[in-house]
Formats: structure tokens, C-alpha cells, sequence
């Protein structure tokens, strides 16, 4: 039996479905920062992608990678095939590169210690890839910024606090400041440099400023963020302070501040100060901050300002709850700074003036419409990699791109990468899933298994795994609309209370409007395996533990997938347990009428990265469908396949006597499929089911967005 897919890629999803009237932006690629490292390197070591820049002609992007110290080069005159150019070390850390021509200007910090803070800009031709001059700043640089005609360099010396000195509290001396650097015929004249002194503005720590990020409007006149002392000041063209002002608190409501397993939004925090990260003009009048929060706090969103320090916009809880609702929101980070908002950018495409603000901790791009400053229009929200942090318009080309500075690898997770986005005219192809719009958002993520309404095609359920241990939930979905909508989500309750203990990796319907479930073990956390039964309203009506056949050769790589059979229940293990062959695993039935159970052994394929197991089990016409897997990421991956086992080869014996060896058919491999959206391939294809007319979906987990970039896929094939 051959499968096709009804979404292959990116460009066959545009060509597919109508225009839109207003362009979109689609992801097209994504850039590993590692393919950067030279022949010989250790490709393993970490990586990063912090601030970035696009050259004048909008053909090459430079990105800062701290831990290996050097700045990095990405070609991408195509686009969709981006080049690995190579590193430029900095002997030192790189912080922002600014493009002028044929140069680039890179702020290095060169500190031995906080306390003596020491830095340089650096002039680096691109032509040569040679450092041509150094200026010595006088501190630790942070952001470097750029005036539109290139004839000013302005650099925030944030010498930074030693959060482990007083518990970070300012004042740690010694203070930051403000740098202008002329720029002529493309070099810096490092003789005429200004230092433009920031003490004795902020009401918090006047003695102590800590600049963090500084912009040019078209004027020539610089905004900049003192986040820890939550302030703003203002530098005219000629170089002196013009106007300061506290960035002021903010009050949220309907947020969710408690890291506790569960996502909330009932919360209500007062006279949170706003600390703002970057920030960027729209225009001479109005520019808009990321307010990142620090040491005092997190206000979780984004202010729009006159320049006369009067609030325009202010997002309040409109952030994080739109993190929510696209399965995005960091829940282990609700004690903090939810989703941190850290990044921001402005720029026109065409006659639209457009934000882009990114969620460090959310990894998604959100993208408003700013024509009216004090009514942002959210047009999208972009996936990236993890730890958005460096923005990127390129709007001559209709391209955007982000540099993601959290790297894994060394862990075996993803890597950092540069992603790179198109507009066009085409529907947006993420999200695959939100939540319905409701009072209060459905907050969802880490789906781990799917299956289909007996009576309704169109409408799934799926459960969450133990990233969401405190309340394990049944969401339902509706397929029908696009993208695809959460609308409704039930606990799984004992006794009326939410279901404790529990790690829930499969779902079927039953067909009378309950469910059988399965959670998988994990002795460490106390969490068993077990197989249970929950009536329409999430109770636990029956529950099945380990028969004593099995327990004793448990592992934690347990029961992954749940089919119902002819009363019957089968369930998949995801990886062998200490009584099976190598490279066996088992495919387990329950008797839920008596409680015997049986078995057979199933072969699974064996790669040169990682391991290999099974993550979802399906019914669907005369066999078992499976999801097979590796554990790996991005280009690690070798293994994302679905397979089948008919009924008629399954002939379970009893356990503790020999289990036979069943076959199997590899009937589709997934990869093309999750590079459909031009990220990297994502590891945890974690659900599937099928309906009578063979259409199958499919579902990432997420990790509940906890080192992942939390992006949840959902689509479908078709079994011919």
C-alpha cells in the first residue's frame, strides 16, 4: 500500500490554497550555526546565533556566536538554500555587528572580570574578512546601533552586574555609558569618540546606569534602555541628553504566575516595573520597547512610547495569553517572566509599517501592524528556533529572519540556527493549531497521542503528557477549520480531583463516549505504567496496573500508543525492556473484559544516531499503524516512519512464555514531511489516527516548550 501526503512542503501549501489579500510571512529555511565550523572542529561543541545584521544589499547575514567567539556569515542569496560562509574570530565576545558598505562594525567585550569591564569595536572587511582597526571603548559593550546615513556609530557600554554579587541588586560599580563614533568614508574615527554620561537620571540606582540597547531614528537621534534601572533616556543628534524617563510599572491581570505543571490564566500581579530590553523608532515621534523584565520582574509584553515619555500602547497581558492559545507558553517560566519578550525590530514593507517582537522563553515572532501606534493590529505569529533573540527585516526582498541563540547540541537537542521567512501573498502555514477564542485561553501543549471521534471525522482528541503533570488533560480538536482549533479541554480527574501520577502517552475512544488511555512509567517520579478508562467527563472509571509477568523487566520507556480492536486493547512499548531481544520491542494486549494479557515481539529498525522506539499506535482497516522513531533532531534525524503489522500476523502468546516476532511494512517516511514548514525536523512525532476514508493525522509533541522551540505540528495524510 503506497501513502501520500496532502502537505508535502512549504510551496505546495501556497500553491494549493487561495491568496490572501494581505501578504503573510512563511518560514522558507532554517541554518544551523554549527555548519559554520570549520573542516576538523568539533561540530558538537555549542554554538549561538544572537544579534544579527543583513548586509546593504541584502544578500548576507551576520550573526554573533559568543561561545565560540566569532562572528559568523550566512549567504543567502537563495533564500530558501542558505550558505555557510564561515567564522571571523573576534578574539573576544562578540556582541552586535552593525554593516556599513563593505564593513562591519562588532562590538567585542575583552573584560577579565566584571568589576575592570574592557571592550573594543572592531572594523572587519568583509572583502578580506580581516580585522582592520580596533577602537578602544572604555567598557563592556552590549549594543552597538548604526545612524541611516552611516556616518554615526553609537554603542551602549553596559558593564554589566555580577548577578551573583548581592543578589544582582544594583549599584555595582563601575557605571555604564553611551559611546558616538564618527564614521567617515567607512572608517570609525576613533579620535573624536564621545562619551555621553547616563548617572544620575534613573530613580533606581542613579549611580549605577546599565545601558542595554540604544537605537537611531531617522533624525540622528538615539533611544536608550536602561533595563535594570527601568529607564529611558533620549540623546539628541548633537550628542546631549534631551529627555529621561522611569519606563514605569504595569498592572496584569489574567496571566499565569505560578510555575505548578498547569497552565492558568487567572492570575493578577500590580506594579510590575516594565525593565525594557530593546526597542526600536517606528518613527521620529514614537518607538517601542521589549519589556524583557530582570531582577525586579517581568511585565511580559511590549510599550509603545511618545518622545515626550508618554505611554502610547501597552500590551499588557496580550502576550502571554497569545502564547497560550498557540501551545507556545513556557509554563516552567510562570514564576518569572513568562514568555520574555526580549527582542523587537520595526520596519516597512511596502506601505505597511510593521513590529516584530520576539518571546525568548515562547520561541515564536509575533508580527503587528503599526500604522495606528496606539492600536497594534496582530497580523502573526512566526515559529523559530529556540531563544529568539536577534531580528532581522530585509524588507527589499520581502524576507525577515531570525538568529535563535539557544544551542542543545551537546545534549543531543536542537542546535541554534538563523531561520529565514518569505513574505508573500500565500495563507500563513503556522500555527497548525490554536485554541478557540474564549474568555479565558485554553492553555495546551505537549500533545502525545490522537484519536478520532467515531461519529465525527472531523473532530480529534488528543492527551497531554507529564509536562502538564498537575492537570493531565483530553483536548478536543476541530479539523475542519485552518488552522486546526482546541474546543474544549477535559481533566482527567479521580474522585473529582485532577488525576495525579500519571504520564499520559495514548488515547482511543471507546466508542460509547469515554476513553482508554495509557500513562507511561517512570519509577524515579513514582509514576507507574498503567492502562485506564475515563468516562465523557475525564474520571477514572477503571485502571489496569502491570501484570506480574512484566513488571519486574519494566524500563521507562513504556507504553506509548493505544488501539481498541474488537474489544480488545493493544498497546505499544516504546523501547525494548529488560526481558526482550535487542532491538525488539514489545506490542502488548489487554483483555479489559478479564485482565489477561499476551503478546508479540515487534523488530524495530536501527539507525547509526540515537535510539529507536515506537510513539503511537493506530487501527485502521485489516492492520495496526505505528509511528517509529528515532530520538533525534534537525539533522540528526534519520528515522520518522510510519509502519503497519497486519491483524492476521498477530498472534499474541501469553506472557512469560516465548512472545513471537511479528513483520512489519515501512510505508512512509515522515522527514520530507516535517520540513514541510522550513524549520529543522522536529524529534517527538508523538500522535496519530486514522479515519474510515484513510485519512490519517499526525502531531508533534512540543515538550510543553521546555528546551524545544515548541512548535506543535498537526496534518494529514492520505492511506490509498
Amino acid at each position: 500500500m503506497s501513502i501520500r501526503t496532502a502537505l508535502t512542503s512549504l510551496v505546495a501549501l501556497a500553491a494549493a490554497l487561495p491568496a490572501h489579500a494581505e501578504p503573510t510571512f512563511n518560514r522558507i529555511a532554517s541554518f544551523a550555526t554549527a555548519a559554520n565550523m570549520a573542516e576538523g572542529e568539533d561540530r558538537a561543541r555549542a554554538t549561538s546565533a544572537e544579534i544579527m545584521a543583513v548586509s546593504d544589499d541584502g544578500n548576507m547575514l551576520i550573526y554573533s556566536d559568543s561561545p565560540l567567539g566569532v562572528i559568523g556569515l550566512v549567504d543567502i542569496t537563495d533564500p530558501a538554500q542558505p550558505r555557510p560562509l564561515g567564522n571571523i574570530a573576534m578574539e573576544g565576545e562578540p556582541t552586535t555587528t552593525v554593516i556599513k558598505g563593505g564593513m562591519a562594525f562588532v562590538g567585542v567585550n575583552r573584560s577579565p572580570s566584571r568589576a575592570a569591564p574592557a571592550g573594543v569595536l572592531r572594523s572587519v572587511d568583509l572583502a578580506t574578512r580581516k580585522v582592520i582597526a580596533d577602537c578602544d571603548l572604555g567598557g563592556q559593550p552590549d549594543s552597538v546601533a548604526i545612524s541611516a546615513a552611516g556616518d554615526m556609530i553609537a554603542v551602549a557600554i553596559e558593564n554589566e552586574r555580577d548577578e551573583d554579587v548581592n543578589d544582582g541588586a544594583l549599584p555595582q560599580a563601575p557605571a555604564g555609558f553611551v559611546v558616538r563614533l564618527p564614521v567617515t568614508d567607512g572608517a570609525v574615527d576613533c579620535a573624536a569618540k564621545q562619551v555621553i554620561e547616563l548617572t544620575g537620571l534613573s530613580e533606581i540606582a542613579p549611580e549605577d546606569p546599565e545601558p542595554e540597547y540604544l537605537a537611531f531614528n531617522a533624525a540622528g537621534e538615539l533611544a536608550v534602555t536602561l533595563q535594570e534601572n527601568n529607564h529611558i533616556v533620549l540623546i539628541g543628534a548633537d550628542g546631549t541628553v534631551t529627555r529621561h524617563f522611569s519606563a514605569g510599572t504595569v498592572d496584569l491581570a489574567g496571566i499565569d504566575d505560578t510555575k505548578d505543571g498547569a497552565i492558568s490564566a487567572d492570575a493578577t500581579l500590580t506594579g510590575v516595573p516594565r525593565e525594557p530590553d530593546a526597542l526600536a523608532w517606528i518613527d521620529n515621534e514614537h518607538f517601542v520597547t521589549a519589556n524583557e523584565g530582570d531582577w525586579k520582574g517581568g511585565s511580559r509584553g511590549f510599550t509603545i512610547w511618545k518622545t515626550d515619555g508618554s505611554v502610547v500602547f501597552d500590551s499588557g497581558n496580550l502576550l502571554d495569553r497569545e502564547l497560550m492559545r498557540i501551545g507556545h507558553y513556557p509554563e516552567g517560566r510562570s514564576g518569572k517572566k513568562g514568555g520574555e519578550p526580549e527582542a523587537v525590530i520595526s520596519a516597512r514593507y511596502g506601505e505597511q509599517p510593521l513590529i516584530f517582537v520576539a518571546s525568548e522563553r515562547g520561541s515564536v515572532v509575533f508580527v503587528f501592524d503599526v500604522a495606528d501606534p496606539a492600536a497594534p493590529k496582530l497580523l502573526q505569529t512566526l515559529p523559530s528556533g529556540i531563544g529568539p533573540e536577534g531580528l532581522v527585516a530585509i524588507p527589499q526582498r520581502d524576507l525577515f529572519a531570525t538568529a535563535n541563540e539557544t544551542d542543545l547540541g551537546e545534549d543531543g537537542g536542537a542546535r541554534a540556527h538563523v531561520m529565514l521567512y518569505q513574505r508573500t501573498e500565500a495563507p500563513a502555514a503556522y500555527p497548525t493549531l490554536i485554541a478557540a477564542e474564549a474568555e479565558a485561553p485554553i492553555g495546551w501543549g505537549a500533545l502525545s497521542g490522537l484519536t478520532m471521534d467515531a461519529a465525527d471525522p472531523g473532530k480529534l482528541y488528543a492527551v497531554s503528557d507529564s509536562a502538564y503533570a498537575a492537570a493531565p488533560a483530553i483536548y478536543s480538536i476541530d479539523t475542519t477549520s485552518q488552522p486546526a482549533r482546541i474546543t474544549a479541554k477535559t481533566v482527567v480527574t479521580r474522585n473529582g480531583a485532577p488525576a495525579e501520577k500519571l504520564d499520559l502517552e495514548g488515547i482511543a475512544a471507546d466508542g460509547q463516549g469515554g476513553f482508554w488511555l495509557v500513562s507511561e512509567g517512570n519509577d524515579e517520579k513514582g509514576v507507574p505504567h498503567a492502562v485506564l478508562h475515563v468516562d465523557a467527563a475525564g474520571e477514572v472509571t477503571q485502571e489496569f496496573p502491570l501484570p506480574e509477568a512484566l513488571a519486574p523487566h519494566a524500563r521507562r520507556f513504556g507504553f506509548e500508543g493505544i488501539a481498541l480492536v474488537d474489544g480488545m486493547l493493544w498497546l505499544a512499548v516504546q523501547r525494548e525492556w529488560g526481558d526482550d531481544p535487542a532491538g525488539q520491542t514489545k506490542l502488548l494486549r489487554l483483555n479489559p473484559a478479564n485482565g489477561e494479557w499476551a503478546g508479540v515481539l515487534y523488530p524495530l529498525e536501527a539507525t547509526d544516531n540515537g535510539w529507536v522506539g515506537l510513539s503511537e499506535m493506530a487501527r485502521y482497516g485489516d492492520a495496526l499503524y505505528l509511528i517509529e522513531r528515532d530520538n533525534q533532531i534537525g539533522e540528526g534525524a534519520r528515522l520518522k516512519a510510519i509502519t503497519r503489522v497486519k491483524l492476521a500476523d498477530l498472534a499474541p502468546a501469553p506472557l512469560g512464555t516465548p512472545l513471537p516476532l511479528v513483520q512489519k511494512e515501512v510505508l512512509r517516511d515522515l522527514i520530507p514531511d516535517l520540513k514541510g514548514w522550513g524549520g529543522y525536523v522536529q524529534d517527538k512525532v508523538e500522535g496519530m489516527t486514522i479515519a474510515p476514508d484513510g485519512t490519517a493525522w499526525l502531531v508533534t509533541d512540543n515538550d510543553g516548550v521546555d528546551d524545544a522551540s515548541g512548535e506543535t505540528l498537526l496534518w494529514s495524510v492520505k492511506l490509498d
